[in-house]
């Protein structure tokens, strides 16, 4: 996708203002002033000054056209919302889509895209400051032009679940705003994710609620448990995948789940070559325990006097309590990528070394590639990388959707 800033420059020239002008006005570089001469792509941080600083919209003074590559005439498009640090969207995006846009509240989610995806338009936003937009005139598209809505709402608990109230009456909740996208934009297909534990919360009113809703704004749904480690990720870990066909297109796309891969990685193929980065540690207490534990073991595999000190009420509780600590194997998968990586009753011990896993490691284990970096404090990445869509899998379900797309 090329860009070409032709109109703005005649904007500019409506407006009796040059570029040294314009660069005052919008708070921009004069590096971004020079690509945009030259027709390169800048940040949508630097198109969002310049629009506020003229009052006009993106459409006005950027203009994008396909080149010549074939690949990227049949591309299809997508826009995420709660995009957090980008594991489904990197994963919609090397399925084959183009991403016209991302909203993400947490500023350091935030960053983490932009600093990955320059040319991606990451608006960071309350998503209930956006869906109330013309989302047609907001990201320039015409009614049931995009291919693909994709993201996963942070599910909150309300009291009026099972009770069928239409779209009006789920204010107040995150996935309100994800139906009020479908409802304005009617893409082809929608994919939203979440956690297993929706389907079964509030004896699953909550996650049939929702589902009346989204099938209230034209489509037709199907869903599916799956799980990461069957799908090229080093790691247990278990989403609701929901998928949405526009009804009007029911008879001409057909969507099937992504089938299992032959080989489910373990921590050996991801943790013996992982670069360093930085990463929590355990108190010298706690690491002289966790040297007691063998890989794969846990409190059980220690003498009972010193597991009985260290896990104090805990000791009495009910359950297998196998999360308390608990050392990982080489031999085995990851546990669930956690957004803290040292809580008493989840631990996750590193094969290898007594401490916690680096921030490095957890995106490994969320199949992030090397070169995709996080911002904010450790405590912020460690939270964004345990919050992703593993990639891989995104990738795989991207796939599916971008066949059941076809030509259409």
């Amino acid at each position: 996708m090329a860009v070409c800033y032709n109109n703005l420059w005649k904007l500019l020239m409506d407006h009796n203002m040059n570029k040294t002008d314009l660069r005052k006005a919008a708070g921009i570089s004069f590096n971004v002033i020079a690509r945009l001469g030259k027709n390169e792509t800048v940040s949508f941080d630097s198109i969002e000054k310049i629009c506020t600083a003229l009052k006009c919209s993106i459409s006005d003074i950027v203009e994008f056209f396909n080149e010549s590559s074939d690949s990227d005439l049949n591309k299809h498009t997508t826009i995420e919302l709660f995009a957090g640090a980008g594991g489904l969207a990197l994963g919609i995006e090397k399925a084959g889509f183009s991403t016209l846009g991302l909203i993400e509240l947490d500023k350091d989610a935030a960053d983490t895209l932009k600093r990955n995806r320059p040319t991606w338009r990451v608006i960071n936003d309350d998503i209930a400051n956006i869906s109330c937009l013309d989302l047609q005139k907001y990201f320039n598209l015409k009614k049931g032009e995009l291919d693909l809505l994709s993201g996963g709402a942070p599910c909150q608990s309300f009291s009026y679940a099972g009770k069928r109230l239409g779209l009006e009456d789920a204010r107040g909740t995150l996935f309100y705003h994800y139906a009020k996208f479908l409802e304005q934009l009617q893409p082809k297909m929608f994919l939203f994710e979440n956690v297993r534990g929706l389907l079964s919360h509030d004896k699953g009113r909550t996650y049939k609620t929702i589902i009346d809703i989204f099938e209230g704004t034209g489509y037709t749904v199907q869903k599916r448990i799956l799980n990461a480690w069957n799908y090229g990720v080093p790691q247990k870990r278990e989403r609701l995948i929901t998928v949405g066909i526009r009804n009007d297109l029911v008879d001409r796309i057909s969507f099937e789940f992504p089938a299992p891969h032959k080989y489910k990685p373990i921590l050996k193929d991801i943790l013996l070559d992982c670069p360093k980065s930085e990463g929590a540690a355990y108190s010298d207490y706690k690491k002289k325990i966790f040297e007691l534990v063998p890989p794969g073991g846990c409190w059980r595999d220690i003498p009972e006097s010193i597991a009985k000190e260290y896990m104090k009420s805990c000791w009495y509780m009910d359950g297998g309590r196998t999360g308390i600590l608990r050392r990982l194997s080489l031999d085995e998968p990851s546990l669930t990528v956690l957004t803290s990586p040292s809580q008493k009753q989840t631990d996750r011990c590193h094969p290898l070394e007594a401490r916690p896993f680096t921030v490095r490691e957890n995106a490994r284990c969320q199949s992030f590639p090397d070169d995709w970096q996080f911002c904010g404090s450790i405590a912020s990445q460690y939270k964004q990388v345990g919050n992703a869509v593993p990639v891989n899998l995104a990738v795989d379900i991207g796939k599916k959707i971008k066949e059941a797309l076809g030509d259409l």
